[in-house]
C-alpha cells in the first residue's frame, strides 16, 4: 500500500500517478471519502467512551444507557466503513517513479540497449519445442497427461542443464555476497496478497490450497518478503541481499497466446531470484545492481539480449520501476522475455509492516527484485542459440564444469 498521508495531503498527485497505470481517478476520491468518514467515526466513538468512564464513576444510569445505545450503533459502522476503506486502499497501486516513462501499454515501452551478435544460421533452425522432442529432453506428453496442459517433464541433459544453470547462478551471486536461500514452495495468503499475487480474476496466477491459508508461491518474492515481516531491521544490517530459490507456480490464466507452445509459458518452473532489502536513498542503485547482474549473466552464457524499461501504464500494481531483459531466441526470430527486476519502493514493506530503525525512529524499507535464473525460459534461448546443423546443442563454457560436457546430444 501507499502512505495513506499522501492521499490525504496530495490527492492530484496521487490520482496524476495511478492515472499513469490506466487506473480510475474515482477511486482516490472513494478512498478519500471513506478515510473521511472513519476518522470521523473513530473520534465520535472515543469521545462516546470517555463520556462513559465518566457516567459509570457518577452512576448516571440513564447518561450510560444512551451513550451504551450510541456505540452499539456506530462501532459497527465504523467496522463496515473500514472494511470499505480496506478495500479501496488496497486498490491503489504503487506510484510509477518519476523517472518511469510514460506510456500506455507494452508497445510504449523503452529498448535502453542490446548486447551481442546474433547468429547467422547456415541451416534452417529449429525452435526448443522441436530440438528438445528430437534429442528426448522435455516430454510435454506425460506432463500433460500425470498433471495436464503446461506442464512436462524434463529428462535427461535437460536436467543437468537446469542444475548447472542454478549452480552457476549460485556462485556468481555468492560471491557477490548474496545470502543463499531455499525457501518454501507455500506461502499463507497474507504474503502472496501482501507482494500483489492474485488467487483469483484476469491477473489469477496463484493456486490455492483448499480450506487451508496456503497457496504455491509464484516466485521466491513471496516468501522472501515474508521473511522479515514485522521486523525493524537495524540500518546498519542495510542493505540485505538474498539469492533465492524455489519451484514456482502460476496459473497463467488467459497467457495462452502466441508463445505458449513448450517452455515460455508453463504451470511449474524452478528460480534463483535476487532480493533486496535497503534504505530509500539505497534502492535506485541497488535497481541498477540487479539489472547489472543479469546482464552479466547473460553475457557469461553468450546470449545475445536487449534490455526494455517498462512505460508507467506496463508496470504493474506493485511495481514503481521496472526493466526487463529479452533474449534472442530463433525459432521465433525475436526476442523473449528471460528475466525482470522491479523496484516496489515501501509499498510491499507498508503491506507486511517491515521497517528500519533510523536514529530515534522508524521508517519502511524499500524493496527489490529480480531474477537471476528461470529455469524454463534461460534454457529455451540456449538450446535455439547453441543448436548445431547435426541437430545437437553445443553447451555454453560457462556452464560445462557442472554439465560434465561440450555437447547435447
Amino acid at each position: 500500500m501507499i502512505d495513506i498521508n499522501l492521499i490525504r495531503e496530495k490527492p492530484e498527485s496521487v490520482k496524476k500517478g495511478i492515472l499513469s497505470k490506466g487506473y480510475g481517478a474515482d477511486l482516490v476520491d472513494e478512498v478519500i471519502r471513506l478515510d473521511s468518514n472513519r476518522r470521523g467515526l473513530i473520534v465520535e466513538i472515543e469521545g462516546l467512551r470517555a463520556e462513559r468512564n465518566k457516567f459509570a464513576k457518577s452512576k448516571n444510569i440513564e447518561e450510560g444507557k444512551r451513550i451504551k445505545a450510541e456505540l452499539q450503533t456506530k462501532e459497527p459502522a465504523l467496522r463496515l466503513v473500514e472494511e470499505e476503506f480496506e478495500v479501496a486502499f488496497g486498490q491503489i497501486p504503487n506510484l510509477p517513479l518519476d523517472s518511469a516513462p510514460e506510456g500506455e501499454s507494452e508497445k510504449e515501452n523503452v529498448e535502453i540497449r542490446k548486447w551481442g551478435e546474433i547468429r547467422n544460421f547456415e541451416f534452417e533452425p529449429q525452435d526448443h519445442f522441436e530440438i528438445a522432442r528430437t534429442l528426448d529432453l522435455v516430454d510435454f506428453e506425460a506432463g500433460a497427461k500425470v498433471s495436464g496442459s503446461q506442464f512436462y517433464y524434463l529428462k535427461g541433459d535437460m536436467v543437468r542443464l537446469e542444475f548447472a544453470l542454478m549452480q552457476f547462478g549460485m556462485e556468481l551471486l555468492a560471491e557477490k555476497g548474496y545470502i543463499l536461500m531455499a525457501t518454501p514452495d507455500l506461502a499463507k495468503s497474507r504474503y502472496y496478497l501482501g507482494t500483489g499475487y492474485q488467487p483469483k480474476g484476469e491477473e489469477a496466477q496463484i493456486y490455492e490450497i483448499a480450506d487451508q491459508d496456503l497457496g504455491l508461491i509464484a516466485t521466491a518474492e513471496v516468501t522472501m518478503a515474508g521473511y522479515h515481516a514485522d521486523e525493524v531491521i537495524p540500518k546498519k544490517r542495510l542493505p540485505l541481499k538474498y539469492a533465492a530459490v524455489s519451484h514456482c507456480f502460476r496459473q497463467e490464466a488467459g497467457a495462452y497466446g502466441k508463445y505458449s507452445k513448450g517452455l515460455y509459458r508453463v504451470h511449474q518452473f524452478t528460480k534463483l531470484e535476487m532480493f533486496i532489502y535497503c534504505t530509500p536513498d539505497e534502492s535506485p542503485k541497488m535497481h541498477e545492481e540487479i539489472l547489472g547482474i543479469e546482464e552479466e549473466i547473460m553475457q557469461k552464457l553468450n546470449l545475445p539480449y536487449r534490455v526494455l524499461e517498462m512505460c508507467a501504464g506496463d508496470l504493474g500494481a506493485i511495481a514503481a520501476k521496472k526493466y526487463d531483459i529479452d533474449a534472442w531466441m530463433p525459432g521465433r526470430n525475436e526476442y523473449g522475455e528471460v528475466t525482470s527486476t522491479s523496484n516496489t519502493t515501501d509499498y510491499q514493506a507498508r503491506n507486511l509492516n517491515i521497517r528500519f530503525r533510523d536514529g530515534d525512529h522508524n521508517e519502511y524499507v524499500h524493496m527489490l527484485n529480480g531474477t537471476a535464473i528461470v529455469g524454463s525460459r534461460v534454457p529455451i534461448a540456449i538450446l535455439e542459440n547453441y543448436q548445431n546443423e547435426d541437430g545437437s546443442v553445443t553447451v555454453p563454457e560457462a556452464l560445462r564444469k557442472w554439465m560434465g560436457k561440450n555437447v547435447i546430444k
